[in-house]
């Protein structure tokens, strides 16, 4: 039986093995790698602390198994207990002291709390001692990706899938850091993610018992993990409150292992959430068709906690990308994109590089909800600090070098002022004196970069804004929150508007509250706009008075209309669908 289930946890079907070392527990219950293996079995399926029960079990029976201690730490570590979680680790290497794993397991340790340096030094004794471990591989580039060094990023993914093609996490992290590299062309990134597609999804073969009825009223699925404290919940919480319950029924398929007030928020506004954590994604794929969902909405894309595996098998008929992803997913089985005419132009020197039809949203593909405890805008700090402070609270990994290029000549040419950065990574000393040191070779002493690390407060960390006068967008890869965060608190906002998608979110935004004189079309004009702005001190008074009034007025932040404007769109797509099947009016 035991056997019969570690072979069936190899094919992935982990509700076969678990029932079969189940099987061979109760048979014999005294043998720790029973244990061991069922721990195993239940991490992957999601049921953190019935493995940690499991491990347990495995070492009071055998307390010298290194590598049961080294995934208890592994799972622990998961279950949010760091300390337990290196003390575990620890003592599997006092027992095996050549063993990549848990080096690596103490490496992914350090990286949850920032540590970077640390945890790269972690994942760096993994592979010397084991050069084709592709764990450590993995772990290492999401560092090195944290850390906005994108060129070794991808070639440690690429070096970790040529060791196991089959890592589609691998995979994945790899698509997500070609759109920050700057040397990367469109086309490049969209091939990458239609290999993605030949490589882990099979052919499309799946029917619908949908009824094509043009006009009932249709089940509507939301796919994401990031149900929480999370960027998406600003623009998918207000679409939640305003949709029509009258026309659409709300699924919500959760995939957060740790809920929050957040989850609990948007849970109360639909009408049934699903906890998705535990389902493999052919049980959660037979979930989405048993449930009737008519149109299922992606909101992760490649991101981290994805299911894109679950719309490759096309459990409904109509299934659409949003939100969560600046391009294209690349899956044959993803019918649709919302995007609009700015982020991505229906014609004009932009092409729209992508697997699924466009949908284009005409008033912004974006609506935001602002946090009820931001604080008032102060006056602009320059009226007490004597200069002008630029910044950015973008997630660390989107400074690319073109972006650094271009802050660095903003800050020369602006006498006097400085630069004011806050994210994540940050939190990691070494990776502040790198960036520093980046400017430093372009010039910029180091007293004039100031770098803070995470904030858990977000009144604090919208308060920071008030020592901000002028807003740096990141590019190819723009922000989206950040820039709302931004004009809600007064500051103006400069970007450049580029070649894809993700490179355009910033100019998007910005045009639907009726600023495009902040949008450039080149790094030159990039720099000339924020040096224009840094010199209009007249004009930075009146902006941090009357931005988050413009911005409220704006459709923007008017979830009503974004919610009529949404679902027209899906009833259009759903029209569409009907129509192949030679459904009439």
């Amino acid at each position: 039986m035991h056997l019969m289930g570690v072979l069936a946890q190899q094919r992935g079907d982990t509700g076969a093995a678990q029932q079969l070392i189940e099987q061979a527990i109760d048979l014999n219950g005294a043998v720790a790698t029973y244990h061991a293996n069922l721990g195993a079995v239940l991490r992957e399926r999601g049921r953190l602390e019935e493995a940690v029960g499991s491990y347990e079990r495995a070492l009071a029976l055998d307390p010298a198994l290194a590598n049961a201690w080294s995934n208890l730490g592994s799972a622990l570590r998961e279950c949010g207990e760091p300390d337990r979680a290196v003390e575990c680790c620890e003592r599997a290497l006092q027992l095996q002291p050549v063993f990549p794993q848990a080096w690596s397991n103490l490496g992914s340790v350090m990286a949850d709390q920032g540590r970077l340096a640390a945890a790269a030094s972690y994942y760096q004794k993994a592979l010397a001692v084991s050069p084709d471990y592709p764990e450590a591989l993995y772990n290492l580039g999401n560092v090195r990706m944290e850390q906005a060094r994108h060129e070794e990023a991808i070639e440690l993914y690429t070096r970790a899938l040529a060791l196991r093609p089959g890592y589609r996490a691998a995979f994945s992290n790899l698509l997500f850091c070609l759109n920050y590299h700057g040397g990367v062309t469109p086309q490049q990134v969209l091939d990458a993610h239609q290999l993605w597609d030949r490589r882990f999804a099979g052919a499309i073969t799946a029917t619908h018992a949908n009824n094509p009825d043009l006009g009932r009223k249709l089940r509507v699925g939301y796919v994401s993990p990031d149900f929480r404290r999370h960027s998406v919940a600003f623009f998918v919480e207000p679409l939640f409150e305003a949709f029509d319950a009258g026309s659409f029924e709300v699924f919500c398929y959760s995939q957060v292992a740790q809920p929050d007030a957040v989850t609990r928020r948007l849970q109360s506004l639909v009408s049934h959430w699903r906890d998705t954590t535990r389902m493999g994604d052919a049980e959660m794929a037979e979930l989405i068709r048993a449930d009737g969902i008519d149109i299922l909405v992606d909101l992760a894309g490649h991101t981290a906690g994805n299911r894109l595996q679950v719309f490759s098998a096309k459990p409904a008929p109509v299934q659409i990308n949003w939100l969560g992803y600046p391009h294209s997913t690349g899956l044959r089985a993803m019918d649709y994109r919302i995007v609009d005419a700015i982020s991505d132009p229906p014609d004009g020197g932009v092409p729209s590089l992508t697997t699924e039809k466009l949908l284009r949203l005409a008033h912004g593909f974006l609506c935001y909800k602002p946090p009820p405890v931001a604080p008032k805008p102060c006056d602009p700090p320059l009226l007490r600090n004597g200069y002008v402070t630029f910044g950015s609270f973008n997630n660390p990994s989107k400074l690319s070098i073109q972006a650094i290029e271009a802050w660095a000549q903003v800050l020369r040419e602006v006498k006097g002022s400085r630069l004011l950065l806050k994210g994540k990574a940050f939190s990691d000393a070494a990776t502040r004196d790198a960036l520093v040191g980046q400017f430093g070779q372009r010039g910029i002493a180091a007293q004039r970069i100031n770098i803070l690390g995470m904030l858990d407060s977000v009144t604090d960390h919208l308060s920071l804004y008030n020592d901000m006068d002028i807003a740096l967008d990141p590019f190819p890869y723009n922000g989206a929150t950040t820039t709302c965060e931004a004009l809600w608190m007064g500051v103006p906002v400069v970007c450049l508007m580029g070649d894809r998608h993700a490179a355009r979110v910033g100019a998007s935004l910005l045009t639907h509250i009726g600023r495009s004189e902040w949008v450039a079309a080149s790094a030159k004009d990039y720099v000339g706009r924020a040096v224009q702005l840094a010199g209009d001190p007249a004009a930075l008074i009146h902006w941090r008075s009357m931005l988050r009034d413009t911005m409220a007025a704006s459709r923007l932040c008017d979830k009503t209309a974004f919610a009529r404007e949404m679902e027209a769109n899906l009833r259009h797509a759903w029209t569409a669908w009907c129509a192949a099947q030679g459904a009439g009016g």
